[in-house]
Formats: C-alpha cells, structure tokens, sequence
C-alpha cells in the first residue's frame, strides 16, 4: 500500500470518528432540547456517519491496483460512494423539510434553547471546520473525489450548524421578550435552511459524480494537452485528444504526426516525451500514444488505394 493510500485511509478513519462523535452529542441535545434544528443536525451528521463509512470502504477498495477484471483500476468506486452519498442527503433533506413545513403551518413544539444547545452546535462548527479543511487538503493532493464529497458533508455541516445557532437565539429571544413570540419559528425556519443549503450541495455535488461516472473529460484538458504537446520540435500534430479519470487516476489517449521517415527508435523517444509532457498538465497520467507518420510528398492528396478502399 503507498503512502498516499496510507494517507487517503487515515483521513478517512478521523472523519468517521468526527462523524460518530457529533451525531451522539446532536442527538442527544436535540431530544432533550426539543429543537428540531438540532434534530435536523443530528439527521444531517448521521447521514454524514454513514457517508463516511461509504467513503472509508470506497478508498479502501479504490487503491487496489489493476487486475484481468478491471484493467483501468478501481477508482470508479469513488464516484459511486460520492453519488451514495449525495443521494442520502437528499432524503435527509426531504424529511426535514417535511417536517419544519408542519411545525411552520400548525405544530406548536416546546424547544428549549439551553447552552447546551449552543455549546453542541459551537462545537459542530469548530469541529467541522478541522475536518473539512483537511480532507480537502488530502482530496486535493490524491483527486479523491470520495474525500472530497466527505469535505462537503463537513463543510454543510459547519455552515447549517451556524445556521441552527441563530434559530435557537431567536427561540431565546422570544422567551425573554413574550411579544416577540413570533421568533419560536425561527427554529424551524432554521431547519429549512439548513436542508436548502445541504440539498443544493448535493445535487451540485452529485452532477460532478455523474460526469465522473460518464468518463466527462476535465474541462480544458484536451486543449492544454494539444497546445503541450504541439510545442514539441518534432511533433507536426497532436490530435483525437481523449481524457478521463477514474478516482484519482487520469488516462490518455492521444494520436501525433511524426515525420515517417525517422528510425523506429527515434519515434519512440519522441513518444515518450510526449507522454513527459501530458505528465506535466495532468501529472500521474496513464498516457496513451498512437504515432502516425506523415504522407509522403508523392501521395499528398492522392485517394486511398484499392486496399484501403476495399
């Protein structure tokens, strides 16, 4: 197993003991608290918990090197654990939604907004903040596209815990104040933001998997790779760029004109320059590449033969 294998998993084992440790502390002050703000966190953490889980299981399973079966790796497990679980955060939204629309509309429900409750979230948002910063800086560093989907999940939950905050200080406010009593809402009011600002991170989240998942190229890509390439002495063309990615690793396939009447070996070196120079666009590529030679002056223009026709 590599170091950055190594790194990728223990990034991954720290998230799941973050996750684990908040969904506790949130379940439990919102139950005692009565704050479907909370509630709607713990909901959010737990899906989180689980995610992260996928996500521990996917970079486990995505570092295992090619075989028979799968000749490109196992990277496309990434994609599949960030769709997972930007489809759960979806129905968690739902639920919340579901359920702050009735207490907006009839429901009176007694929410207590003790320090507690703000200690818990105080603590969601630092905690939060630690760990999203640090799954991107390894997602960054490894193009996971699991651990980033976990940075998401811990960034929603540092901002809809900010979120949450402010719904319990209006809960407080009208305690004090009885004819600002209107703010008693301002809890489930919270609670819809938190799940529009979660559901907009997963849809946007899970269009990203879906183009993973189809073999999307990166965008410009293909155009840096051209231009690299092209800058080389000996190539006259660099054309039928292709890019995809699979987890953290990308595969190239590109076709170049060489002049044809170059040694065999001197083509090959000037192969393998190009595969240097994909390199450093898109570093670690797995590059592909097919030399063509150019026509002859004598059969510029000329149609194909009765062999190439046939």
């Amino acid at each position: 197993m590599g170091a950055g294998q190594v790194e990728m998993r223990k990034a991954a084992t720290r998230s799941v003991a973050a996750a684990l440790g908040l969904t506790g502390l949130k379940v439990a002050v919102g139950f005692w608290s009565g704050s479907l703000g909370v509630l709607a966190e713990a909901a959010h953490s737990g899906m989180d918990l689980f995610a992260v889980l996928v996500t521990y299981s996917a970079v486990r399973f995505s570092g295992k090197p090619p075989d028979p079966g799968h000749p490109y790796g196992h990277g496309k497990i990434e994609h599949l654990s960030a769709l997972f679980e930007a489809l759960l955060l979806l129905l968690t939204c739902a639920w919340i939604i579901g359920e702050s629309i009735a207490r907006l509309a009839a429901r009176q429900v007694l929410v207590e907004a003790s320090v507690w409750t703000f200690l818990v979230m105080a603590i969601s948002i630092v905690v939060s903040f630690l760990r999203s910063r640090a799954l991107r800086r390894v997602a960054a560093k490894h193009r996971s596209q699991a651990l980033e989907a976990d940075a998401l999940h811990f960034q929603t939950d540092m901002w809809s815990a900010a979120v949450v905050m402010l719904g319990l200080a209006g809960v407080r406010i009208a305690a004090w104040v009885p004819s600002l009593g209107f703010l008693q809402k301002t809890d489930a009011v919270a609670a819809l933001l938190v799940a529009g600002l979660v559901s907009v991170v997963s849809v946007r989240l899970g269009m990203r998997t879906i183009e993973g998942l189809m073999d999307s190229s990166p965008s410009g890509a293909a155009e840096q790779i051209k231009a690299r390439v092209e800058s080389i002495r000996e190539v006259r063309d660099c054309h039928a760029v292709r890019v995809r990615h699979s987890g953290p690793n990308y595969f190239v396939d590109l076709h170049i004109t060489l002049d044809g009447r170059q040694a065999l070996e001197d083509a090959h070196a000037v192969t393998e320059r190009v595969e240097e120079a994909v390199s450093e666009v898109l570093p670690g590529a797995d590059v592909t590449v097919h030399p063509e030679p150019t026509p002859a002056a004598g059969d510029r223009g000329r149609g194909p033969g009765p062999q190439a026709a046939s």
